[in-house]
């Protein structure tokens, strides 16, 4: 049975650093600064032959408040209550503080089962703060070096013990099942030829892939708390409280999907510090990953020049885009507001004609329901295909209603077109000249194929080739016989 390791401890002493470690991966943001994290990040460790949850948590501070400080240490407690086991780093060339011995007071109430690791132990600086160690009264405390790699082989064998014993409850509470005739059924029919290829559908295996990406303060944490039922995610009034792009799982009524949120991305002048820059790059590198984006926008400043830059990038990157207006509880005049919105999306994104427009309210829920649908909707397009039959119909009949350009007198010939991939939907033209080919009827070829083939708002690529390449006698030079050959072999008949 896998189980669940929470890394606390205060701040600065290293815990994103040892998270990465045993994930394998950057996942976390790391920085000299104290108080980079701030939410709960979960991964997949694998340390040795041990696969097991790993929790990274925010700094814990001594403040009970609602302040920013005090909404995350609560957050750091509800990870340790759902941790199995935790892991209590301290800083081993800065020595036990205060703070330390006040923390670990706590986790010994909080958790059955604490483990206590000195960081930052490399070399003979950390030698004291090893020997301080003792103090906590949390046993003899494991010397580590998170950012070298070392003391993984001695966390590997305290949790070894661990993990037999979450193994050992797993087999038993499978006997008591068995014994009490609560086995699941699995010996059923399964129908192993399926109608259509389906595999892109989202299932437990491969959810969904959603990223909610937006100005800051917009409401983002607010709305992944609300679709998960549950205050995950650490919220406030406070603008750029998320740092970190954090990977949720959740099943939404049916649908299976990792639901990526991000920090706020404002205009690139703006952005001067460090952590910032960091932070938004963790964003961008969410949006090329996902499948669907939700562009989350503020009711009261809808379309504001980084909406529509963050928008245009989902576009470029040739994802699923779905527009959420927030924050729709506090307008009053709702149907002039949805008019005035739906003609400046119209007018300012012409690119993503069609995409779904939806209101939301993150705090109270409302249009969850809509917001639901829309992504289901945008990704199914994205995943569309159409046949090369109905494409080829569907091109003699454009070329009919407008005919394609001559530039210079060289006609261009479009001979047929197929769908090369999805994820966005691609589609080559094989024509002649396609070089000559002007923007403007590429343009009218992909508005013409959102119009009939029920593709709205997805990103669709269109590219033109040529078969020139194909023709044999390509680069040959004709010969031409000789008036003398041509007498000749009139007299030799």
């Amino acid at each position: 049975m896998s189980f669940t390791l929470a890394i606390v401890g205060r701040p600065n002493v290293g815990k994103s650093t040892l998270f990465n470690r045993l994930v394998g991966k950057k996942l976390a943001l790391v920085d000299n600064t104290p108080g980079v994290t701030r939410d709960i990040r979960e991964g997949d460790a694998r340390l040795g032959h041990l696969r097991f949850t790993v929790i990274d948590t925010a700094g814990l501070e001594e403040v009970t408040d609602e302040s920013l400080q005090g909404r995350m240490r609560r957050l750091t407690e509800r990870a340790v209550d759902m941790a199995d086991v935790c892991l209590f780093v301290m800083d081993a060339r800065a020595g036990v503080t205060p703070s330390d011995h006040v923390f670990a007071s706590i986790l010994r109430k909080r958790s059955a089962k604490v483990i206590l690791a000195a960081n930052k132990a490399e070399g003979r600086a950390g030698e004291e703060g090893m020997l301080e160690a003792y103090e906590l009264g949390l046993g003899e405390p494991l010397r580590l070096s998170a950012e070298h790699g070392e003391g993984m082989s001695e966390l590997l064998s305290v949790l070894d013990p661990i993990a037999d014993e979450f193994a050992a409850r797993e087999k038993e509470a499978a006997r008591v099942m068995e014994d009490q005739g609560l086995t699941p059924e699995v010996d059923i029919d399964v129908d192993e030829e399926p109608e259509e290829d389906e595999s892109w559908r989202p299932s437990d295996k491969r959810p969904l892939q959603v990223a909610v990406v937006g100005r800051p303060n917009a409401g983002k944490s607010t709305l992944i708390n609300k679709i998960l039922g549950e205050d995950r995610l650490l919220t406030g009034p406070e603008a750029g409280i998320t740092r970190d792009s954090i990977s949720l799982k959740v099943d939404w009524d049916g649908l299976p999907m990792r639901v990526f949120d991000t920090a706020g991305m404002r205009k690139r002048a703006k952005v001067q510090d460090k952590l910032e820059k960091l932070s938004v790059s963790d964003g961008l590198r969410a949006v090329k990953f996902a499948e669907v984006v939700v562009v989350l926008l503020d009711a009261a400043i809808p379309f504001e020049q980084q909406d529509l830059r963050i928008a245009d990038l989902a576009e470029r990157e040739g994802r699923a885009v779905v527009v959420a207006v927030n924050k729709w509880d506090l307008e009053e005049d709702k149907q002039g507001k949805l008019r005035d919105l739906r003609e400046s999306f119209e007018r300012l994104l012409p690119q993503l004609r069609g995409a779904p427009l939806v209101t939301v309210s993150a705090k109270t829920g409302r249009g969850l329901d809509r917001l639901h649908k829309a992504v289901q909707s945008a990704h199914e397009v994205w995943n569309r295909r159409i046949s090369t039959a109905r494409l080829n119909r569907w091109l003699i009949g454009m070329q009919e209603q407008h005919p394609p350009p001559a530039p210079g007198g060289k006609r261009i010939r479009l001979r047929y077109m197929t769908q090369a991939k999805t994820r966005p939907p691609a589609f080559v033209v094989m024509c002649s000249h396609p070089d000559l080919m002007p923007e403007s009827y590429s343009r009218y070829l992909v508005n013409g194929l959102r119009a009939d083939f029920d593709m709205p708002g997805t990103p669709i690529r269109l590219y033109m080739r040529s078969q020139s390449d194909k023709n044999p006698y390509k680069g040959r030079k004709k010969s031409t016989p000789s008036r003398l050959r041509k007498h000749l072999k009139g007299n030799t008949g």
